[in-house]
């Protein structure tokens, strides 16, 4: 009897002509990626500086919003599912993303800014990345697999540069399709994608915003003399990314909830974005400052509330939070076009900065740690926010951003801002809803209702 004796070096060389295959196509769609966020940065960056110096312009808002309708309404379509779409295609092993997504994604979210919507970017970076990957693969004429793969490659090249974190976009792109579970096969042009897009960004000489954590003092104490951090501190952390997982959970539901709701109301579509507009418009006149309009990293004024500003002590008001998670869900919820992701920082470090108060720990630490926990419990990616702390802050405090991303992704249930992604495994034990889509989970009466009827706050 025989024994069938593996050829050496034979896998080697089946993983060499992988990567070489994958590098040579990777590499081109990343640059066109990179080369069209990078523009898209400066236009974003010059529209939102216009409208600081023409603050007339949020008068406009429900005449944007009803502009933003028609473009896809006559242009773009199926392009108006956005990440969802792509989302849908990877899991189908399809590549239904059409070409026009691109151009009117960008151009939509910049309108939306222009005139003061409280919007992101990360959605419009990654539907890019999502249409030229898709466009470059009909040109490659891939097959269905590859597709896939190609898909997840342009997600990681759009996310990865439009924040400067290129391991943080390859991971987000595997572990956003599906919740606890990770596909590794496209691990390697996801890599790739992200790295070759984020230099790409960087030889435009398109920068990114810069978060510094102050140094931590020293402490004392018997328990914390045998350990490599410190313990109370540890809990407050925990306590508070409890709440910055639901802060998650308060945000999802309601974009999914005011969408569902103007949705039965209003006859005419076009109407949604009017009302949206114009409550943002009411809003802004409440509050009598315009620091929740737009991406609320530049400052609009001296001591406006800002991203940055709440990694100092006294950078952001008690509800600071809150009013931008309703800013942006109504925003998102009644049709503008941006993203979720810079809104769910903002939220998120501002909530930190309010909790450092409270529980009496350091404010830029937990500033930074809301600011990718509560991204965390809202995409639920905890690993690809757990690097993005790494990226964007060092690696001195891993072990916090983990146990943070970690928590909130738990606290924030089977909820989330993508309805398209996959419940693989559900949180929680004894859920019945594995293996559907959040969308499918949610039912027709919305999210919200769904849970209010559970606790039999609602017949």
């Amino acid at each position: 009897m025989t024994e069938n004796k593996p050829i050496p070096f034979k896998e080697h060389f089946a993983i060499i002509k992988h990567l070489i295959r994958w590098t040579l196509m990777a590499v081109p769609v990343a640059i066109v990626i990179g080369s069209v966020v990078a523009f898209f940065l400066w236009l974003l960056t010059t529209a939102i500086h216009f409208r600081f110096s023409h603050p007339w312009l949020l008068f406009l808002l429900p005449v944007a919003g009803v502009l933003i309708h028609f473009i896809y309404q006559t242009v773009g379509k199926s392009s108006e599912k956005g990440n969802n779409l792509i989302m849908e295609q990877i899991h189908e092993e399809g590549g239904a993303v059409p070409k026009r997504m691109a151009p009117v994604i960008l151009a939509t979210t910049i309108i939306t800014h222009l005139f003061g919507g409280s919007a992101g970017r990360e959605g419009t970076a990654v539907q890019i990345g999502g249409s030229i990957a898709a466009m470059f693969g009909k040109w490659f004429k891939l097959n269905r697999t590859d597709m896939r793969l190609m898909l997840t490659a342009g997600m990681a090249a759009g996310f990865g540069a439009v924040f400067g974190t290129p391991v943080t976009g390859a991971i987000f792109a595997l572990e956003v399709l599906a919740i606890g579970r990770i596909k590794y096969d496209a691990l390697l042009p996801a890599l790739i994608a992200a790295v070759v897009g984020d230099l790409t960004v960087s030889a435009w000489h398109v920068t990114h915003t810069q978060y510094h954590i102050d140094i931590l003092p020293q402490t004392t104490g018997l328990i914390n003399s045998y350990l490599h951090f410190d313990l109370s501190l540890l809990g407050k952390v925990i306590i508070a990314s409890a709440l910055f997982g639901l802060a998650s959970f308060l945000f999802a539901g309601m974009v999914h909830e005011i969408k569902n709701v103007c949705l039965k109301l209003f006859k005419h579509k076009w109407m949604i974005p009017v009302l949206g507009g114009l409550i943002i418009i009411g809003l802004t006149f409440i509050n009598g400052k315009p620091d929740y309009l737009t991406l609320g990293i530049d400052p609009e004024h001296p001591g406006a509330i800002t991203i940055p500003s709440a990694f100092h002590a006294g950078g952001a008001d008690t509800w600071s939070w809150l009013w931008k998670t309703i800013y942006t869900t109504v925003t998102l919820g009644t049709g503008f076009k941006g993203g979720e992701v810079t809104p769910l920082f903002y939220i998120g470090a501002t909530l930190g900065n309010t909790l450092a108060d409270l529980l009496n720990a350091p404010v830029g630490l937990f500033a930074a740690l809301g600011f990718i926990a509560v991204f965390a419990g809202a995409t639920n990616t905890p690993l690809a926010c757990t690097f993005m702390g790494i990226e964007l802050f060092d690696g001195e405090h891993a072990l916090l951003f983990a146990v943070a991303c970690f928590t909130a992704y738990f606290f924030s249930g089977n909820s989330g801002i993508y309805s398209s992604q996959r419940i693989a495994v559900p949180k929680i034990f004894g859920d019945d809803s594995a293996d559907i889509s959040i969308g499918d989970a949610a039912k027709r009466r919305g999210y919200m209702y769904e849970k209010l009827k559970k606790y039999r706050l609602t017949k």
